[in-house]
């Protein structure tokens, strides 16, 4: 088994592995032209010249890179493929000069096993800010959040302009007027 950069043709393939896991629930599922449009991000595994496993690194600044997608088909798991992903990811993350490393996950141990901690979401504004906030799971989010290196200190994305919405808080408008 090796990795290497994906590239365009590779999208099928990637496609297919996450569709794989996306219908359980274990990956948010990607469209043929997200990962068209996105296929920089990608590493992926290949056993035999035959593609087995893919993960991507989105990043978001030197402060914070997202490893996001990542799989092995059922059927090649246990054979540390997984682990080779994540040591691609994080050699390109070190690439970057990244700071720190998230994700989100139902597989937590897994993991932990490749140096990642527990974290906060509320640590992770930026990842909440471009993703979270639009997930239908927002408000029932069962993903751990985990980090590897130094948590950020700044987000560079905005809020979202529903934010507020978002958070199930609304200000009180009646208490608003009359304490001026």
């Amino acid at each position: 088994m090796r990795t290497r950069k994906a590239i365009l043709p590779d999208a099928k393939d990637i496609h297919e592995l996450i569709c794989a896991y996306s219908g359980d629930g274990t990956l948010l599922p990607r469209t043929l032209p997200e990962i068209c449009e996105n296929v920089r991000d990608f590493v992926v595994l290949e056993d035999e010249d035959k593609i087995i496993g893919c993960g991507a690194l989105h990043l978001y600044g030197t402060h914070l890179a997202e490893i996001r997608s990542i799989t092995v088909a059922p059927w090649a798991q246990g054979k540390g493929g997984g682990g080779k992903l994540v040591k691609a990811l994080l050699a390109e993350a070190k690439r970057h000069r990244v700071d720190c490393i998230c994700l989100f996950t139902r597989k937590p141990d897994f993991f932990v096993g490749q140096g990642f901690s527990v974290a906060q979401r509320e640590d992770l504004p930026d990842k909440i800010y471009k993703d979270c906030h639009a997930c239908p799971r927002f408000h029932c989010c069962d993903e751990v959040a985990m980090v590897r290196g130094d948590l950020p200190k700044f987000a560079i994305l905005p809020e979202p302009a529903n934010w507020v919405q978002l958070q199930g808080w609304s200000p009180n408008v009646e208490e608003q007027t009359t304490s001026r």
